[in-house]
């Protein structure tokens, strides 16, 4: 099952994508279908209003979402590319919920940086509450998978500006600026068993 947010004028509207068909499911956006209890059973049975996939405005997947956690330095090759040491943990940074855009949406680079880079991604949904689980605790929290085109800025800005914002850990200053995050237009979600 494949889910989005769309744009309907004023409004969004979270939607089923069945082929070239949007199906709208009667809430806002995607963090409202999750919201619900077995989502997924509901998700795939209601019906409503039809759109043709290919003529709809799409928002971020999920507009305001609570959290977005991202990990630094998780490409073995990029890594020593860079000239780095291989880490020995996860490094950890938030983006926040004004980074993220739609498919479609237009990115506009930042006056501040003409180095400029992106990167494609895997982002991984959560659609249920999980803190200190277990693997298969955590696995059964996956509510499914999308594509993050992340955009930052490589070089810092110079000037006073740049003198307080190196005090900030260099992914949050480079990732994290307004509408540097697209997200495809739909997500692919999780099969109930996730093997890892």
């Amino acid at each position: 099952m494949r889910l989005a947010t769309i744009r309907l004028g004023d409004r969004t509207a979270a939607v089923r994508v069945e082929g070239d068909t949007a199906v709208e499911l009667g809430v806002p956006d995607v963090r409202a279908v999750l919201e619900r209890g077995e989502w997924r059973s509901w998700a795939a049975a209601i019906d409503g209003p039809r759109h043709p996939s290919a003529a709809v405005d799409h928002a971020p997947l999920v507009p305001n979402p609570s959290k977005i956690l991202c990990v630094g330095l998780n490409y073995r090759s990029h890594i020593l590319e860079m000239g780095r040491e291989l880490p020995t943990h996860p490094t950890l940074f938030a983006k926040f919920a004004d980074t993220l855009m739609g498919a479609r949406d237009d990115l506009v680079l930042p006056a501040v940086s003409d180095e400029v880079d992106w990167e494609a991604e895997l982002g991984v949904v959560i659609g249920a509450p999980v803190r200190r689980a277990s693997s298969a605790e955590a696995a059964a929290a996956i509510a499914g998978y999308t594509v993050l085109n992340d955009v930052s800025m490589r070089a810092p800005p110079s000037g006073s500006r740049a003198r307080r914002s190196r005090r900030a850990r260099p992914w949050v200053r480079g990732s994290s600026p307004p509408t540097r995050s697209a997200t495809p237009p739909t997500w692919r979600c999780a099969a109930r068993s996730t093997a890892w």
